[in-house]
């Protein structure tokens, strides 16, 4: 999803009739007021992943403000944001930059390069959303299924690592069930794909 956050009308117009052309779905706020107050429903992670296109220069709270705001919420990776602006300067680009931006458009802006931005940032925002869901599922494992974990990334079988840990059989394929039920997968094969991937 296109989030788009802009005090003009036409322009939040202009850009949501471009994401179409691109078949990406939209939708624009007048302010970034409005934004934060649809920041907390489940929006953000959608399958096609998410991008901020967001002006510079609004009213009570700046996009700038905003960008902090999201920054200080450790957002900015899951939702890539893409400053928009018809005052800026380079100093200004910079510092956004360095502080987490996906990027910087000064207005008027070419709409393909724009749009291919877009998209680059979308696939950038699911990469890391799937990265944050699999530190989620790991966040769930005890210390003893971590360590239990690290043997089956070995490919030790059960009896081995039931020697290595010192326990019974029966309580490593108790700790294996539970680690593939928490990690949700299936295999042994599977853990070590998704932790390499994210990984990367």
């Amino acid at each position: 999803m296109l989030h788009i956050v802009d005090d003009e009308e036409v322009l939040r117009d202009a850009l949501c009739w471009l994401a179409r052309s691109r078949n990406i779905a939209s939708t624009s706020y007048d302010s970034a007021e409005a934004f934060l107050a649809r920041l907390d429903s489940p929006f953000i992670n959608a399958k096609e992943g998410d991008c901020l296109l967001l002006d510079v220069r609004m009213g009570a709270l700046s996009g700038t403000g905003l960008f902090a705001m999201l920054h200080e919420r450790q957002l900015t990776q899951r939702l890539p944001v893409i400053f928009l602006t018809g005052h800026g300067d380079v100093p200004m680009a910079v510092d956004t930059l360095k502080r987490g931006a996906f990027d910087f458009f000064e207005k008027p802006f070419n709409d393909n390069a724009l749009m291919d931005r877009v998209q680059e940032a979308m696939q950038a925002s699911l990469k890391a959303s799937a990265q944050a869901e699999i530190q989620d599922r790991m966040k769930q494992l005890s210390q003893r299924e971590r360590e239990v974990m690290e043997y089956i990334l070995q490919g030790k079988m059960n009896k081995q690592i039931a020697d290595e840990l010192g326990i019974s059989m029966r309580t490593v394929e108790v700790h294996r069930a539970h680690i593939f039920d928490k990690m949700q997968i299936k295999s042994a094969v599977e853990l070590a794909g998704i932790l390499a991937n994210n990984s990367q």
